[in-house]
Order: C-alpha cells, then sequence, then structure tokens
C-alpha cells in the first residue's frame, strides 16, 4: 500500500521572528501549527507602574463618581486598573462606576477587556489610533466634561489631552503600567544579526514599543535598516505601522481585519505561502 504524504503546512521551511513579549507562546502556537519555526526575542515587558499612589488616587475619583467619561487605550491598561482597584478595595466600586460613565475605546483590545466585566463600549474611535479617539470625540460637546484618560506605558499623549482641554473638558490621566526590557541588550543584537544574515524570512511586530526598542538598541547600526529592507515586515495595527512607517520600514504584511494575532498570521501565510 502506498503511504500517503501529508501536504506540507503553509509556512513549512520559514523561520519568523517574534518580538511579542505578554502573549509569545500564544503567538509562536499559531505561527508554529502552520509550519514555521520562531525566533522568540521578547523585546518589552509591560510592568506595573512603579508608583501606585497616583493610579489608587485616579481609581478613587473615578468610583467616587467624579468622572463623566473615561477613555481606554489600551485593553492592558483597563485591566491593570482593575488589578490595582482589588489591591485597594474597590474593584466592586470601580465596575460599578464605569457601568454608569461613557466609555470610549480606541480599538477592538479595551472593548474586548470591557466585556469581560459585562460593559461594552459607547463609543468607539473610528480608527484605533489617538488621532481616531479625537476623531470621534470631536463631534461631542465636551465643555465642562470630566474626562478619565488611561495612557499607555509613561507616553503623556499630548495631543489627545490638548485636544480635550481644548474642548472645554477636565482631564485627569492615569499610566497603570510603564514598559521595561524583556531581552537583554545580547538577544537583541542576536535578532539583528539573524535578520542582517538571512536566517530570518519575516518579523512580525504587535507594539510601537517593540519597534521602539529594536532601533533603541541598534542605534547607530545601519545593519537594522537595511536588513528589514529584504525580509517581509509584518505588523497589526495602524499604530505599529505609523512608528515603522516614520523609520522609513517598508511594511509587507498587514490584517485587512479585525488586528488580532490569528488574522495577522493568516497575512503572513498569504503573504510568503510555501517555500518553494
Amino acid at each position: 500500500m502506498r503511504a500517503v504524504t501529508a501536504p506540507a503546512r503553509p509556512l513549512a521551511g520559514r523561520t519568523i521572528a517574534l518580538p511579542e513579549a505578554r502573549e509569545l507562546d500564544r503567538l509562536a502556537v499559531l505561527v508554529e501549527a502552520e509550519g514555521a519555526a520562531t525566533w522568540r526575542c521578547p523585546l518589552v515587558a509591560i510592568r506595573d507602574a512603579p508608583d501606585p499612589g497616583p493610579v489608587a488616587a485616579w481609581l478613587r475619583t473615578l468610583a467616587a463618581g467624579d468622572l463623566d467619561d473615561v477613555v481606554f487605550l489600551t485593553g492592558e491598561g483597563l485591566r491593570r486598573l482593575l488589578t490595582a482597584a482589588e489591591r485597594i478595595g474597590l474593584r466592586g466600586e470601580v465596575v460599578a462606576a464605569l457601568g454608569r460613565v461613557r466609555k470610549v475605546t480606541r480599538g477592538p483590545k479595551p472593548a474586548r477587556a470591557l466585556h469581560e466585566i459585562g460593559l461594552a463600549p459607547d463609543l468607539a474611535a473610528s480608527i484605533p489610533t489617538s488621532a481616531g479617539v479625537i476623531e470621534t470625540l470631536a463631534a461631542l460637546d465636551l465643555r465642562g466634561r470630566r474626562v478619565g484618560v488611561q495612557l499607555y506605558g509613561e507616553e503623556p499623549n499630548r495631543p489627545l489631552v490638548d485636544f480635550l482641554e481644548r474642548a472645554g473638558a477636565a482631564v485627569r490621566t492615569v499610566a497603570p503600567y510603564v514598559y521595561a526590557s524583556a531581552s537583554d541588550a545580547g538577544a537583541v543584537v542576536a535578532l539583528i544579526d539573524a535578520l542582517d544574515g538571512g536566517r530570518i524570512d519575516a518579523i512580525a511586530f504587535t507594539s510601537a514599543s517593540q519597534v521602539d526598542r529594536l532601533f533603541a538598541v541598534a542605534g547607530g547600526d545601519d545593519r537594522l535598516r537595511a536588513a528589514l529592507g529584504r525580509v517581509r515586515v509584518a505588523a497589526i495595527g495602524p499604530i505599529v505601522i505609523e512608528s515603522l512607517g516614520a523609520r522609513g520600514v517598508r511594511i509587507d504584511v498587514r490584517p485587512d481585519k479585525a488586528f488580532v494575532m490569528r488574522n495577522l498570521v493568516a497575512a503572513l501565510v498569504e503573504a510568503l505561502g510555501p517555500r518553494v
């Protein structure tokens, strides 16, 4: 009897670099299921804000009913706020307060985080960027509104805050987490060497902070920019695409649906296909 040979998986023979940290294992499983080998180099880790005091104060403001609107820029931020609320014994009050305020989200991730606690956005940004949030809010009368803004990392997001203040809102920001290095510089240099040496077929970026760290470690080494011009560069959403574009990097692969990892992998499969 003739043996039946299983068809090769679409990414067989390919190597995909993954700079993701928090969901690295999940993304790697999706990529490897399509037959690719993965080069894992988490570039950025996420940590709670080193000073919990301002986060606790913001949560107490929310729980006391002193905010009318809350803008969530990331799902990570909302989840960390809820964890911080639990630590100070206010989770129930915070969730109840979120049910009363007008909730504005910048993309699918904060919307999913709201759904996890039985809530939904009242307004979703037309485009999942800070500029999209501004465009969505521009049609509203914000005079006298008390607006809470969940920041990402330590980025103050002056464009969004300045817009709200010009519109007459009183803004209260909170930064529930910070970014930190997830791999030492030696591991990042090894990734740059692999990109430059042709050992990687594609690299899949899932956050702008990954792009920032990679270029920070590269410094004045022009090999990185040249190498990114030779491999396929994948990016999961408009913020990452903007960060890469600002550095002159061509983006070859991007999901055309919701910006989630499964769609990113599907786009990689379509772009790379089997090695022949």
